[in-house]
């Protein structure tokens, strides 16, 4: 179960020096795996904890993609919310080097400042407070959307798709 910890890192470090209201939920990155399984590890719905993606556009910066759990990314519609005809994933390893992160790390919120553009899913202003990767594996951070949105200077736009009963989500 989902417990506090009080490691600081870069993520947190940030937050902290921003006096922005934040709760932190560690889990064990080796039982969960997926994004709805760290959903489940942290005790939240998989709709309210957000992972992120690493994009290709076709033109302008790689983007991370910051959608919920148990949704699928559309890429058509990340494609224009940042005025790209089309998008593509970054393969695994490529986001990891770009990033420096390793899957199940990787953050917007480490980011910061870094060269990605950052497009988070319409559906998070549904919540007051919105779970994501605190920029390590094992380790989730919850915070209000509008302070994701003006820390990481996100563009917000309808970019998930939910999906169909059985299909891997994360």
């Amino acid at each position: 179960m989902a417990r506090k910890k009080t490691q600081k890192n870069l993520v947190l470090r940030l937050l902290e020096g921003k006096k922005i209201p934040h709760t932190v939920h560690t889990y064990d990155p080796d039982v969960f795996v997926t994004a709805p399984e760290v959903a489940e590890g942290i005790g939240m719905p998989a709709h309210q904890v957000f992972k992120t993606l690493v994009t290709l556009p076709d033109k302008g910066k790689p983007t991370l993609a910051v959608l919920p759990a148990d949704a699928a990314l559309d890429l058509k519609a990340l494609a224009r919310a940042v005025g790209a005809k089309k998008a593509r994933m970054a393969p695994l390893a490529d986001a990891e080097r770009m990033t420096g992160l390793k899957k199940g790390g990787i953050s917007a919120l480490a980011l910061i400042n870094k060269g990605f553009q950052v497009v988070l899913d319409e559906s998070a202003q549904g919540f007051d407070q919105i779970a994501m990767s605190a920029g390590v594996r094992g380790m989730q951070v919850v915070l209000a959307p509008d302070d994701f949105v003006r820390l990481t200077r996100a563009r917000v736009a309808p970019i998930a798709r939910r999906t169909p009963a059985g299909e891997p989500a994360g």
